[in-house]
């Protein structure tokens, strides 16, 4: 199984369409689908993708944030649009993408972050730990409380992170559709 990556602005326009679609298809069993928000989060960034056929199979995108955690300002890489086709799950694309990803923020970031993930022993078991800590969103140099996000937000420390304390507030930048 091989991940491909690959950054957005070197993906042709008949290609974006194809992982467009896959992810709109992989999406459909999820309450509000795959949204043009969360399109444009995956965007901008670098793309892991497993393809069969030449089509993509599994996908996670990296895009860089910037996370204030336990009074630290960090420059994180957030993970964003995160499938794989019902027709290969549990045969390990997920993982492998997740696997790479891994790689690449422990390289590249002080911190990766999951956002909004109802999915924690699937990402725990790759690395990832449950943000225990209050969450907030940054808003016109405001912070705005987002109790909703206690709890399903997941980061990934690495060899850049400071020592950070977990149960401490984390707060993201606003974001039109979902902030984290």
């Amino acid at each position: 199984m091989t991940v491909r990556t690959v950054r957005t602005r070197d993906l042709p326009p008949d290609e974006l369409a194809a992982l467009r679609s896959f992810l709109e298809e992989a999406w459909l069993d999820e309450p509000e689908g795959f949204s043009q928000e969360d399109w444009e989060h995956a965007l901008g960034g670098l793309h892991f993708v497993i393809e069969e056929d030449g089509r993509p199979v599994a996908h996670a995108a990296v895009v860089e944030r910037t996370i204030h955690a336990d009074g630290h300002e960090l420059r994180a890489g957030c993970v964003e649009a995160v499938a794989t086709a019902p027709a290969r799950r549990c045969r390990g694309h997920g993982s492998a993408v997740m696997r790479e990803v891994g790689r690449y923020i422990d390289g590249s970031f002080e911190l990766g972050a999951l956002l909004s993930t109802g999915q924690h022993a699937f990402y725990e078991r790759l690395g990832w730990r449950v943000w225990r800590g209050p969450t907030f969103v940054r808003l016109g140099g405001e912070l705005v409380r987002t109790p909703d996000d206690d709890g399903s937000v997941l980061v990934r420390l690495t060899p850049l992170s400071p020592e950070l304390d977990l149960t401490a507030p984390i707060s993201c930048d606003w974001r039109p559709g979902d902030a984290w």
